[in-house]
């Protein structure tokens, strides 16, 4: 007698996404709300500290990214070979970002090899002292307006045209919790944050209707190449006051600027996200 004979085996297919029902289609977050493929964006300083996870985390997300410095070339090429080992694809572009000069050569370099700027990232900064208000002086307050007044005033002028012909933009400030806190010895920083601030809220309301948002997100105290030397006593005292028991991580400002890059974020604009385990909650 013989054995009887197995049912043939059936192949699987992978199931592709079903339509959504235009009944449903307000309620149901699409598969790839997330995703940037497709998208050019800009990230200004980001060869250290929260810039360069921020570049990284765009470019994880499917995005092609310019990775900006002014200085050090040495450690941007080993920043820029770190971000390509980690699944980047994209470019390093050098120049200032508060001269008008530099920033219109600089959008018409990544429009010429990624293509338009899609995502501006507005994270470059300068020294950031603390210092009683007579140790300052206006040379070191032009400083700072020049990077978080004057630069971000010159890159939107620069890929704003473009977000708004294609009616889809993202501009993302990144700003700091010091304005809310009332940082004292820091009126410098503190002020021209302040200023950033004003910029991003007017500039949402303006922009708006043409399908580009702004926002700004406002981190902690996150511990990254430039506090090294900061006194561990200082580092204490910061860290005993944060609700969520622990450090803030590069990556934690990084998954936030994905959100607000994404068409999971559209109708979020002139919003500040503090991303600093709830410090400013009051």
């Amino acid at each position: 007698m013989s054995a009887p004979k197995r049912p043939a085996k059936t192949v699987k297919t992978p199931s592709q996404p079903k339509p959504i029902p235009a009944s449903t289609a307000g309620y149901v977050l699409e598969s790839d709300a997330f995703s940037l493929k497709g998208r050019v964006a800009l990230v200004t300083g980001s060869t250290t500290g929260l810039g360069k996870s921020i570049a990284i985390g765009l470019a994880r997300a499917g995005a092609r990214v310019a990775i900006n410095f002014n200085n050090n070339s040495e450690r941007a090429e080993r920043s820029f070979a770190e971000f390509k080992a980690a699944g980047g694809k994209g470019m390093l572009l050098r120049g200032d970002v508060t001269s008008e000069t530099e920033v219109n050569r600089m959008a018409a370099e990544v429009a010429r090899k990624l293509g338009p700027i899609d995502i501006l990232v507005l994270n470059a900064t300068c020294d950031q002292p603390h210092k009683p208000i007579e140790d300052y002086d206006w040379a070191f307050y032009q400083s700072m307006l020049d990077f978080f007044i004057k630069s971000p005033f010159l890159w939107v002028r620069a890929t704003l045209p473009h977000m708004k012909s294609q009616g889809w933009g993202r501009i993302i400030n990144i700003g700091s919790e010091v304005v809310p806190r009332g940082v004292p010895n820091f009126t410098a920083y503190v002020a021209a944050k302040g200023g950033q601030n004003g910029f991003h809220r007017s500039l949402a309301t303006e922009v708006a209707r043409f399908g580009v948002t702004v926002n700004m997100i406002s981190p902690g105290w996150i511990p990254v190449e430039r506090h090294e030397k900061d006194p561990q006593s200082e580092k204490d005292a910061y860290f005993n006051l944060i609700p969520a028991a622990r450090w803030g991580l590069p990556k934690d400002v990084a998954g936030t600027a994905v959100f607000l890059a994404s068409n999971a974020s559209a109708f979020v604009t002139g919003q500040t996200l503090c991303v600093n385990g709830g410090m400013t909650v009051s």
